[in-house]
């Protein structure tokens, strides 16, 4: 997988396909990111570099609760890819 800002992009947009709002915030994150379950958003390091918020997001799909069905097409093939990384890293 290339850590490019397309990559970066495509796996934000399966968190938003599913109501999560993203949003770059600095402050003391230990995990490098904040999760609010009731208002569905995830609040990143913005000083993470592009390949920090990409390893970021694949740890943390996991943890968000995300229907593969809303998916759109492309969307569902890089989850079942990022979900297949997952598993390897972890």
């Amino acid at each position: 997988m290339k850590f490019t800002q397309n990559t970066l992009d495509k796996i934000e947009k399966i968190a938003q396909e599913n109501g999560y709002v993203m949003r770059y915030e600095r402050g003391s994150f230990q995990s490098g990111y904040c999760i609010l379950q009731e208002k569905k958003v995830v609040v990143l390091n913005k000083f993470l570099p592009t390949e920090g918020r990409i390893n970021t997001l694949i740890d943390l799909l996991p943890q968000l609760n995300i229907n593969f069905d809303a998916l759109t097409h492309e969307s569902q093939k890089l989850y079942t890819e990022l979900q297949g990384l997952a598993l390897i890293n972890n």
